[in-house]
């Protein structure tokens, strides 16, 4: 049986693009893990999809998922325009330009298919106790990256 893992991620920037911080949260029964990490040069969507593919990443077995994101893009890549993109060989739906953080969306196309996901989207800022710990996770990441710049 697969073992059921809440996950909560979101990214930041400061500037889009600018310095950029993500941030995740990985539940287990009672274990918790935190990860988070960030970029001097990104943008806010680069750091949404960063965080749910390192957060995947950590994953040491196939699971079954329910992944918590605030990030629309994130969600509406994963639900709708995946699919299409792919039988596009990774184009648009215009089929002229090839799909922005195309690196990122394959690499997430991979992980995913390891493992059972749910995509929950939460409104972000809130009051949802998981999204507002990964927001600060991900703010903290480029106030890091801000200081360390000076």
């Amino acid at each position: 049986m697969m073992k059921r893992v809440e996950i909560y991620t979101d990214g930041a920037c400061s500037g889009n693009p600018g310095i950029g911080g993500w941030g995740c949260i990985l539940r287990y029964k009672e274990n918790e893990k935190e990860l988070s990490g960030g970029e001097l040069q990104t943008t806010n969507n680069r750091m949404e999809l960063t965080a749910v593919i390192e957060a995947l990443k950590a994953l040491k077995t196939s699971c079954n998922v329910t992944l918590y994101t605030d990030s629309k893009y994130v969600m509406d890549g994963i639900t709708e325009w995946l699919s299409e993109w792919k039988k596009n060989g990774w184009k648009t739906k215009s089929k002229k330009n090839e799909v922005k953080n195309i690196d990122l969306w394959q690499m997430l196309d991979e992980l995913k298919s390891k493992h059972e996901i749910r995509f929950v989207w939460v409104k972000g800022h809130n009051g949802d106790e998981g999204n507002e710990r990964v927001d600060a996770l991900a703010r903290s990441e480029v106030i890091k990256l801000k200081a360390q710049e000076k």
